[in-house]
């Protein structure tokens, strides 16, 4: 029962389950854009109205995080490294306390729509010209992995035409057309409520899967020993190597650098947690969706451990029945399931539910920035009605944008791997960006902008050497996997796809700084992005804000009841290059939390923001 065989293709059944998915997605769109046809507010279209609760909001974090990579990659990554991927519960934890606690409240009572408002109001113009600039770059470019998990040339090979016979511009189009039509048409509301809707699949095919999956295999125990005979459950790897792959130091620091830059500054995440109808609703709903990262991280890794069970005598992929470790998760329900009509095609809508919900989440943030941080600031008299047509338009060319990309880009093997460190090159100088605005009142715009290029500089330094130069195969050490029982792979297989080969010539930054772990991406462009800042910032002069921003900010924060309430005429009577210049409710000093012995030192570190200033009105 564990030798490979020859899988049966898609049945009418798995294709009734597969479209039923893009039809309720769609009705979904159409629901909201009928329900809210009186609502014609760019706000209303774009944050919800800013009435969300908690638990939706949960739920459509949750769903964008479980992206057709986490379906189909990360069992594959306990199949091939071991369980130490589970290491991730430590790092999604640190990461949602930081958001909770540290920025989401001061993006919330500042009141702003897009994260980059935020980078004006603390600098000026420039800086958040760039950021949106680098954003809007940033997630054309992070979407394609999620986007073309399914479409890639080695699973559509396998995925898409050797099993489901799917047609890969046909799914392409389709993944764009249906993303393209609920944003629009609903906004806000219908890419949460179909998120939560997509959701409930994903974790239907990861349980389906695993009911299965162990009880073929003599139960959770037999899997357990035989994960353990593998060694599979050497979790715990203390090895303080940066140059590793994953160990307990990579996974926890790194993991939470670079999960930072996606649930701390990023606009998706942020733009729902700032719809909700109060900060103590966008609270519930992160530590919420805690639970629901941890149930999505568990559930992947036993997946791994059952497939691992199943296939410990015979891997497809050294024996070649597949050409790609990626083709494991497919394969091995193509496998389990082959007699239950209509399941296989759960997990393929499982797959393309996280395609849905990321690129959904990214048309509808590139929306919201694109026309809060351009359009309004060029035009900014357009009237309400106008405003919501503008921002339909952008959800309609970036859905547009957004699958013309992924076409193209799925006749290149390369462009995917590619994509997936651009996140964490991009998003690490962009953490380091809003933490040295929310941290140390003392950067000023200068620093800011010489803190952005040089971490952008030394992230895409080491990201592209990494790409060009791979690491040595003994820093990754993959386990072992067994050939012993297979049998002759039959007709239909592919043919196995030649190991990678390092590059003869090596210079001598391949085997130190090119060989860094991915996951150190982002905390080394955050921790070069604050201190360049820091130090420019120092060398000229200390911080600065533009009077302009306090208009705003007036208007902003007295529309909310539980804001802070301060003197802007004390700022606005300020000079420039002045602490003075600083609205506190901008800021969260690190100066708190460890100078809290000394109320002197602390008020000094402050560098002249009126913090006394500041009272809380419950």
């Amino acid at each position: 029962p564990n030798t490979p065989r020859l899988v049966k293709k898609f049945v009418p059944w798995d294709y009734v389950v597969f479209a039923a998915l893009f039809l309720v997605s769609a009705s979904i769109g159409v629901f909201f854009a009928v329900k809210e046809r009186k609502k014609k507010t760019s706000k209303e279209f774009l944050v919800g109205g800013r009435q969300m609760t908690c638990g939706p909001i949960a739920f459509s974090l949750t769903s964008s995080f479980m992206s057709a990579v986490t379906v189909l990659g990360t069992p594959s990554e306990v199949y091939r490294y071991g369980a130490s991927f589970v290491l991730f519960f430590l790092s999604y934890t640190l990461v949602i306390i930081f958001t909770a606690e540290l920025f989401l409240p001061v993006f919330y009572r500042s009141g702003i729509t897009s994260t980059y408002e935020y980078l004006e109001l603390r600098f000026n113009k420039i800086v958040r010209l760039a950021a949106t600039l680098i954003y809007i770059l940033q997630t054309l470019f992070c979407c394609l992995p999620d986007y073309l998990c399914p479409f890639t040339n080695d699973i559509v090979l396998f995925f898409g035409f050797a099993v489901t016979g799917f047609d890969l511009w046909g799914s392409v189009a389709a993944t764009g057309i249906v993303c393209t039509f609920y944003c629009t048409l609903g906004g806000l509301k219908a890419v949460v409520w179909t998120d939560a809707f997509q959701m409930v699949v994903m974790v239907a095919g990861f349980v389906t899967v695993l009911i299965r999956g162990t009880s073929l295999n003599g139960g959770s125990t037999k899997v357990w020993e035989d994960a353990h005979a593998g060694s599979r459950l050497n979790i715990f790897d203390f090895d303080a190597d940066p140059l590793r792959r994953h160990t307990i130091w990579t996974i926890v620091i790194g993991g939470t650098f670079t999960w930072l830059g996606i649930y701390g500054v990023n606009q998706s995440t942020i733009q729902r947690c700032i719809s909700c109808k109060s900060e103590r609703h966008a609270k519930l709903a992160l530590y919420l969706n805690l639970l629901g990262l941890w149930t999505v991280l568990v559930c992947a890794v036993f997946c791994g451990l059952v497939m691992y069970s199943h296939y410990k005598s015979c891997d497809p992929w050294t024996a070649g029945f597949i050409s790609a470790p990626d083709q494991l998760m497919p394969y091995f329900v193509m496998d389990i399931f082959s007699s239950m009509p209509g399941v296989p095609g759960l997990l393929v809508a499982c797959a393309f539910s996280g395609t849905l919900s990321t690129v959904a989440a990214s048309i509808n943030a590139l929306a919201t920035v694109t026309f809060e941080d351009l359009v309004k600031k060029g035009f900014p008299n357009l009237s309400e009605k106008m405003s919501t047509w503008i921002s339909k338009a952008l959800c309609v060319l970036y859905g547009v944008l957004c699958t013309s990309m992924a076409a193209a880009a799925s006749l290149l093997g390369g462009v995917v791997q590619a994509s997936l460190s651009i996140h964490g090159m991009c998003g690490g100088p962009m953490l380091g960006l809003f933490t040295l605005g929310i941290l140390f009142p003392c950067a000023n715009w200068k620093g800011a902008v010489a803190g952005l290029l040089a971490g952008l500089s030394v992230a895409f330094w080491a990201g592209t050497g990494s790409f060009l130069y791979p690491s040595p195969p003994a820093k990754a050490l993959p386990l072992p996997l067994a050939t012993l029982n297979c049998s002759v792979a039959n007709s239909t297989a592919l043919l196995p796809t030649a190991p990678p080969t390092l590059p003869p010539h090596r210079p001598w930054l391949a085997d130190a700084w090119y060989s860094l772990s991915y996951l150190y991406f982002s905390a080394v462009g955050c921790v070069c992005c604050a201190l360049t800042g820091l130090l420019i910032s120092f060398l000229t002069g200390g911080s600065s804000i533009q009077n302009q921003a306090f208009p705003f900010l007036r208007r902003n924060v007295s529309k909310k009841s539980n804001s802070h309430i301060f003197s802007f005429s004390h700022f606005l009577s300020s000079g420039p290059n002045k602490g003075e210049d600083i609205p506190p409710v901008l800021i969260k000093p690190i100066c708190n939390l460890f100078c809290f012995w000394s109320q002197r030192l602390k008020i000094l570190l402050w560098c002249g923001v009126q913090h006394d200033s500041l009272e809380v009105r419950t």
